[in-house]
Order: C-alpha cells, then structure tokens, then sequence
C-alpha cells in the first residue's frame, strides 16, 4: 500500500478572528479531505505530544486522519535542562532571564519540526507563561494562566474543528500540576460545547513498558470531571508492533525522530527507547456508546498496513 505524502508550509501570524492568538497553520499542498478521524490534542508544553507520538503518526499516515496540536504555554520554565542546547543554540539558556527570553520562540520551532514528523495539521500556541514546576493545579488554574481566553480559545477550536476524538495527558496526582490542569481545561471545554454540535471523546494518555503493571487512575482530588470509572486504561497502541524488511522496524523510531527535535529539553531526550505502549483512559463524561468508535479507532490502529518487504535473492 502506497500512502499520500503530504508537503507543507509553515508559517506563524498573529490573526484576528474570533479570538486572538498565536497559530501554526500547515497548509497542503496535495489537498485533500482527509476521510479519517479527527483528533485534537491539548498540552500545557511543547514536547508533551511525544507521549502520543506513535498514534499521532498512525492516524496521519494509515489512516488518513487529520492531528491539531492546541500548547498552552511557551515553555520557557524549561531552562533549568537547557544545558546542552547552550552551544547548540548559542545562548546561556540556563541562565533564567536568557532562558526566559528565548525558549519560547526556540521551543516553538523545534514543536513545529516534531509537528512535521508526527504529522500534525495545525498547532494552536495559546502563548500562557510556564511559571515553575508544580504538582499543584489550583496555582495554574488559579493565578497562573488567563483562564477565560484559554476556555475561549479552546471551546472555539473544538466547535470549529469538529473533532472525534480528543487527548490529553492522564492528570495523575504524579504529573505535573501544568499537565493537570491543561486536561481539566480540555474536559470543561468539551463539556461547555452546545449540544447541537458533536461532542468529542476525551481521552487520557500515559506510557508504559510491557509486563508492567498500568497506572491505576479514578480521579483527580478536587476535580470529578476527570473521573475514570474503569480505574485503567481501556485501550492501547503498541510502538513495537513491526514492520519492513525482516519486520525490524517499529514505531519508537518515530517517537525518536520526534523527541530529537526538542533539543532544548535535555531530560525529554532521556524518554528516547522508553515506553513500549501508549495507552488511554477513558473518562466518564464520554458517552457509553462512544466505547465502540473508540475501540474502532484502537482495533484500525493494530493492523501492520505496510507491505511485506522482500528482496530477490536476499534473505
């Protein structure tokens, strides 16, 4: 099977729409309607989307599907593991107030090049401050982020995108209060869209390696909207599922690729080979009768499109 290869052009510019903000369109060249899922993404950084890197690709590349990226913030706390980038980029990025300066804009380009890799449509930079690190979600959502654009932006997008699905991270008492939060943000959204409009299923992603045991999770403390029921994950992608000649290839490649091009990020680099599956939770405000189209999607993404790859006389 031969798949579409898309060439974009990407460009940022500040619009005035229905809202204002700060937006990576990718333009096809190849056009075409795209006859797979719509999926929307919502990360507090860029470099979260790794964590779904390996689905991301499947749905743009097998089946057709069309990827928006929504980050809500610029990243810039991230100069603390910036050592390594200082002669890449030739900036003491470390230092907070150079760091600060900078890594918005570099961040925001290395997450334009991952965006290349994975396939992702449009990304949405809502341009919100990354404070600092915390566990804490009320001191995002209380007094960190301009809360009401954030909401405005996002339920805009979700009404304009018309989107089946949606990904988060699993906003588990361990992550980082940005990651909870932006998932909060991302089930009140869904849950404020007007009910003449389809609402997509939400769901959480976490990785994990094989022969491990997953990571339980029924609700954030404070939040009832992020309950899972289920208390695991309900459904996977495998990155090490095979393919190419004498099937030595697999998706952690992408993944790679991917996280490669965060070079600002030192620890990110240190997520490469990690994480044999990608695995999602499905929260409760999802309909019941969404499972079925949801399973659909996990069941197509199983399947090894690629040809088998042989060669005359080499074995």
């Amino acid at each position: 099977m031969n798949f579409p290869v898309r060439t974009s052009m990407i460009f940022r510019r500040h619009a005035l729409i229905s809202i204002i903000f700060s937006v990576v369109f990718a333009l096809q060249v190849n056009a075409k309607t795209a006859a797979g899922p719509r999926v929307l993404i919502v990360d507090a950084h860029p470099d979260d989307e790794a964590a779904y890197a390996g689905t991301v690709y499947k749905i743009q590349h097998d089946l057709h599907g069309t990827i928006d990226l929504v980050v809500i913030t610029n990243g810039e706390a991230g100069y603390k593991y910036s050592t390594l980038a200082e002669p890449y980029y030739h900036l003491k990025l470390t230092d907070e107030k150079v760091g600060r300066k900078y890594l918005p804009g570099i961040r925001h380009d290395e997450l334009v090049r991952a965006g290349r890799i994975i396939g992702l449509h449009h990304i949405y930079f809502l341009n919100q401050r990354d404070n600092r690190y915390t566990l804490d979600p009320h001191e995002v959502l209380d007094s960190n982020w301009n809360i009401p654009f954030v909401k405005s932006s996002l339920e805009k997008i979700l009404e304009r995108g018309h989107y089946d699905f949606v990904f988060t991270l699993l906003p588990s008492d361990s992550t980082h209060g940005h990651h909870k939060a932006a998932t909060i943000l991302a089930l009140t959204a869904v849950a404020a869209l007007p009910a003449n409009i389809p609402h997509p299923i939400v769901l959480a992603g976490s990785t994990t390696e094989k022969g491990k045991t997953p990571r339980p999770f029924t609700v954030l403390a404070g939040f009832p909207i992020t309950r899972v029921s289920d208390g695991m994950p309900a459904y996977s992608f495998d990155r090490t599922q095979s393919f190419g000649f004498h099937h030595v290839l697999n998706y952690k490649i992408i993944v790679n690729w991917e996280i490669a091009e965060h070079k600002s990020q030192g620890t990110e680099q240190l997520g490469m080979n990690e994480g044999d599956l990608e695995e999602y939770y499905y929260f409760d405000i999802n309909p019941p009768e969404g499972r079925a189209k949801t399973k659909a999607l996990f069941d197509a993404l199983a399947i090894n499109y690629y040809p088998e790859v042989t060669y005359p006389g080499i074995k």
